[in-house]
């Protein structure tokens, strides 16, 4: 759905799930803000019977003059209702009347975006998706500081300060919005009550610890999502504790934090194991969080209780990789098969194409941030799915021809590259020209049959996955350069040599 589908509309009404939270406010603030601008008759409400009394919300609303109004019955019929951060229909949603619905959220319920509905459960906030939803129709947001502020005040606390975030376009928000520096220090300050205080208290009394993985469940009562990341910050303070699970209860489903400190459990890989099929769950790689749906749960695992359900999960995910260090070679060679890379294009970039040689940058794309000193020596490759990384011009030189045209693929997320000297960022795609692979790139590969933890000899501290189906592989001359390629991207990149 695109903002301009809802712009036939003049009498709109934008619902915030009941008992508001930030990301619904800054997701509601900022549509109030845009439809108003366009010249439409526009309310933001929300139902329940709870009004906002949190002081960190108030203290949102009172400074930009938030028009946020608890409605239990509205006593017209709307041309269109718009809620945000929440599905229509939903338990924490009062339902009302319009003559049309239309939707915008992050939560994980099962529907798809439609033409009257915007659904990305891979983001972390409805924030996020406002923001790129607004970017997208030529709205300035950072000519707005209020709206600006809200949106990501929003993504903020919906990611436990920004630990959990997942997406270049949550990495985008962070970089590039021009907000009021001082009232997010003021919100930020008032987050946490003495009730909640006495939360975190009770939680870390009442906690199950499992010795041989040095990790701990620990089961909180109902409270704000942030409150479980404090517990989890709290708990990995303790010398026998390197990885920690802090969840809730939170009416449709279940919010966890993960800590984890061990170099083999990356906390956004054990999020993402423990909400599989079931929510949603991503972050970093030392703090993480996630959210199980209680009807999709019910719907797999029928009456096992959520505590069973984890004490399982921990066994069957510590159980469900290998881990490999690069530095030890490869001891068993026999299961792998030799490939040839095939004559595909390529995008490539090359650095002082776009910045003086000196230039400190990092390239941003799905995967992650890269950083680059802008070089003739150095180049920018694109790949088929958007990934975008450095390479060495004597490599590149060696692997690839260069052509005139440039370089044309549309990818979810366009990579892009950041001056860090400006912060100011710009696109690779309109610098891009093609290159054409060469046949002279070999590799042994061998499928995985069990997941993987690969320390590669670039990065000792970080791994990378690979699940089962994904490939891996070796340069044909070094059994120590380890790497993991995913299933699909070598079916479509290498053909295999029958020997």
């Amino acid at each position: 759905m695109k903002l301009s589908n809802l712009n036939k509309y003049n009498e709109i009404v934008i619902q915030m799930h009941n008992n508001p939270d930030a990301d619904a406010v800054g997701s509601g603030f900022a549509l109030y803000k845009y439809f108003k601008s366009i010249g439409k008759n526009v309310r933001l409400i929300y139902g329940g019977n709870l009004k906002i009394t949190k002081s960190n919300i108030v203290l949102l609303l009172d400074s930009m003059n938030i028009p946020a109004e608890n409605v239990t019955e509205l006593d017209y019929v709307p041309e269109l209702l718009l809620t945000v951060d929440c599905q229509y229909g939903e338990g924490n949603v009062q339902k009302f009347d319009a003559e049309n619905i239309a939707m915008i959220d992050h939560h994980n319920t099962g529907r798809l975006s439609d033409d009257m509905s915007e659904i990305r459960s891979h983001l972390v906030s409805c924030s996020t998706i406002c923001y790129d939803m607004l970017r997208k129709s030529g709205v300035d947001i950072n000519s707005d500081i209020d709206m600006a502020t809200a949106l990501y005040y929003g993504m903020f606390m919906d990611s436990n300060g920004f630990a959990e975030i997942r997406h270049p376009l949550e990495r985008d928000m962070i970089d590039f919005l021009k907000i009021n520096k001082s009232l997010i220090k003021r919100l930020c300050h008032t987050n946490f009550t003495l009730s909640e205080l006495e939360t975190a208290g009770i939680a870390l009394l009442r906690y199950s610890y499992d010795e041989n993985k040095r990790l701990t469940i620990i089961n909180s009562k109902p409270c704000d999502p942030n409150i479980l990341g404090v517990i989890g910050d709290m708990v990995l303070q303790v010398d026998s504790v390197d990885v920690s699970i802090i969840y809730n209860d939170c009416q449709d489903g279940y919010k966890l934090s993960i800590r984890s400190c061990a170099v083999e459990v990356a906390a956004n890989d054990f999020a993402a194991f423990l909400t599989k099929d079931i929510g949603n769950g991503g972050g970093h790689i030392d703090k993480a969080g996630g959210y199980i749906s209680k009807k999709k749960f019910r719907e797999k695992y029928g009456d096992e209780g959520i505590d069973t359900y984890f004490f399982d999960k921990v066994s069957e995910f510590y159980d469900s990789f290998d881990v490999i260090n690069a530095k030890d070679g490869i001891k068993d060679h026999s299961d792998f098969e030799l490939y040839e890379k095939k004559n595909l294009t390529y995008g490539f970039v090359k650095t002082t194409d776009m910045f003086e040689t000196g230039t400190e940058c990092k390239v941003r794309t799905y995967e992650g941030d890269v950083f680059v000193v802008a070089d003739d020596r150095i180049y920018i490759m694109i790949g088929h799915e958007g990934g975008a990384y450095p390479i060495e011009k004597e490599i590149f030189e060696r692997k690839y021809t260069t052509g005139d045209k440039t370089y044309c693929m549309e990818f979810e997320y366009s990579p892009s590259i950041i001056n860090l000297l400006t912060n100011t960022s710009e696109e690779l795609m309109p610098h891009s020209k093609e290159c054409f692979s060469n046949n002279s790139s070999r590799i042994y590969a061998k499928k995985l049959t069990k997941a993987a933890k690969v320390f590669t000899k670039w990065d000792y501290e970080t791994y990378m996955l690979g699940n089962i189906g994904d490939y891996i592989c070796y340069p044909e001359d070094d059994d120590k350069d380890i790497y993991i390629i995913k299933g699909n991207i070598l079916d479509e990149t290498y053909n295999k040599i029958n020997m």
